[in-house]
């Protein structure tokens, strides 16, 4: 018996892994977007750290970022299998690095944590520091070896998922869509943009749209999502072969940056966090990334720049994500992921498909997190992004 057939809307990190995921368990899937992989994934870190993401008033998506991290060592090699692309998972852990005596409380802070939930790591002397990563700054004498943190190159996960995507036969759409609703119900997708005409119709529609979610049209007609887009700006650098064998996250003087080396000599240094609706490389942004990171490690000033850009991820009141089956029949939500896009993937791609195709009407995984569970609350003002305990993922506030 063929599976239903499902259109997906949005084809980041979230929106792709949630069509790869449908097809790859019989469903006939279509995703719409003019330029898949472009958006806020095109700019992720691909750190993937849940302890070190989530603040101590944030245990809800701390469970759920635990979940979706024990489900990446076999994601990435079935995406690696199944596209031919590796994604290039990294275990090797990752230092958490304060500066001053104000940096080296967050990170005993995270300590704290990793100690709540029973995950790994070692303490460093300063002698042990300078062993790992004698390429650091002489200042750098506060840190922590966090063995379960891992990585991955986020461009390589989205060519492995577009891939992955085509070989499985899912159709990419490149056209902006809007849900069509007929009695109550969403029954497909009509196209949104200035192109011809155009619609598709099915069993099912996910909305993956990202920061763009709420715009998509006719979306404010059937449920409210409470998205505000937060800018992110990252640069990469050339040239940094066995400078770094771990990924760093340093807080420098109260502000945060992460230094993650590629294989290929690169490194990629990130991340601000702005409340902002732009897409725009500022040269306080760059500024305020490279400040920090050379703070670090000294040679960035060296390392030729290969490219910056800035991004739009999709924050919610709360800061987590809005999972879960609309009030309107036939449609599924899966967006808001806000700075943990890349490490929900694939709890959001299980969830999804088993409200698609197992005819569940929750996950218990995901229910805290419906996409509904702001009614009647948005009079308030979203909160500001908190300050996580070890998050070094922005300048002022992850």
């Amino acid at each position: 018996m063929p599976g239903p057939h499902v259109i997906v809307l949005g084809g980041g990190v979230v929106g792709l892994a949630c069509a790869w995921e449908l097809a790859r368990r019989g469903s006939t899937v279509e995703l719409w977007d003019p330029t898949p992989g472009q958006g806020a994934s095109h700019a992720a870190g691909g750190m993937l750290a849940p302890v070190s993401e989530a603040s101590y008033d944030e245990q809800e998506l701390l469970g759920l970022l635990l979940d979706s991290h024990r489900l990446w060592p076999d994601f990435a090699a079935r995406l690696g299998s199944a596209s031919g692309i590796d994604p290039e998972l990294q275990q090797t852990g990752a230092l958490h690095v304060g500066l001053d005596l104000d940096d080296a409380r967050q990170v005993w802070r995270a300590a704290e944590l990793l100690d709540r939930y029973d995950l790994p790591y070692s303490r460093l002397s300063t002698r042990e520091l300078r062993r790992l990563s004698p390429a650091l700054a002489p200042g750098a004498r506060t840190a922590l070896l966090v063995e379960s943190d891992l990585s991955v190159d986020n461009r390589l996960v989205v060519q492995g998922l577009l891939t992955a995507c085509l070989r499985a036969g899912v159709s990419l759409v490149p056209r902006r869509g809007a849900p069509l609703v007929v009695d109550g119900r969403v029954v497909g997708v009509g196209a949104s943009d200035h192109g011809n005409p155009q619609e598709s119709r099915g069993d099912a529609v996910v909305l993956a749209a990202g920061h763009e979610s709420a715009r998509v049209p006719g979306v404010a007609d059937l449920l409210t999502l409470p998205i505000r887009p937060v800018k992110g700006q990252i640069l990469r650098l050339a040239g940094a072969q066995g400078l770094l064998g771990h990924t760093v996250r340093g807080t420098v003087h109260g502000d945060h940056v992460y230094l993650i080396p590629r294989s290929t000599g690169e490194l990629v240094v990130g991340a601000t966090s702005e409340e902002l609706d732009d897409t725009h490389v500022t040269g306080r942004g760059l500024l305020d990334l490279l400040r920090a990171a050379t703070a670090l490690l000294p040679e960035v000033g060296e390392l030729r720049l290969l490219d910056a850009v800035a991004r739009l991820r999709p924050g919610t009141p709360d800061n987590a994500p809005l999972l879960g089956l609309a009030t309107t029949p036939g449609l599924v939500v899966a967006t808001g992921h806000f700075r943990h896009g890349m490490l929900l993937t694939p709890v959001t791609a299980q969830v999804v498909a088993e409200l698609v195709l197992d005819g569940a009407t929750s996950v218990a995984a995901a229910r805290p997190f419906t996409p509904d569970r702001f009614t009647g609350t948005l009079s308030r003002t979203p909160s500001p992004t908190p300050t996580p305990t070890p998050t070094p993922t922005s300048r002022s506030t992850p």
